[in-house]
């Protein structure tokens, strides 16, 4: 869920999932991923509208995202592009012990966004 779906998607954009323009005006909007998975964001609006019992909460739960980059350069690069552009790091990048460079940021609505890289061996 989405306080406002133009910030939302931008965000996403920037860590390359392909929304069409026009989605920035609407309650609802989605990307096929591989494999046929279907990400889908909906506005609070929304989904205020079709559950009455629907209440905005402060701490977001659920699902988590992981991008994959490409080496570890690129999520040193990948969170220091989002931070600079007014994302806030949940955690900076780090070597993790099991075989991975990964940093951890907040996405608009507050949901934490990983960004790994598995070292090469």
């Amino acid at each position: 869920m989405v306080a406002d779906m133009a910030t939302s998607l931008s965000f996403y954009r920037r860590l390359g999932l392909d929304f069409p323009a026009e989605a920035d005006r609407e309650p609802h909007a989605e990307v096929e991923l591989p494999g046929g998975i279907r990400l889908m964001f909906d506005t609070e609006a929304l989904l205020a509208s079709i559950e009455p019992r629907f209440a905005v909460v402060k701490t977001k739960t659920g699902p988590s995202l992981a991008f994959l980059c490409s080496d570890p350069a690129e999520v040193d690069a990948t969170h220091a592009d989002l931070v600079k552009a007014g994302y806030r790091s949940y955690r900076e990048p780090w070597d993790a012990e099991w075989g991975q460079r990964y940093a951890v940021i907040h996405d608009p609505d507050g949901y934490t966004v990983d960004l790994f890289a598995w070292f090469k061996q």
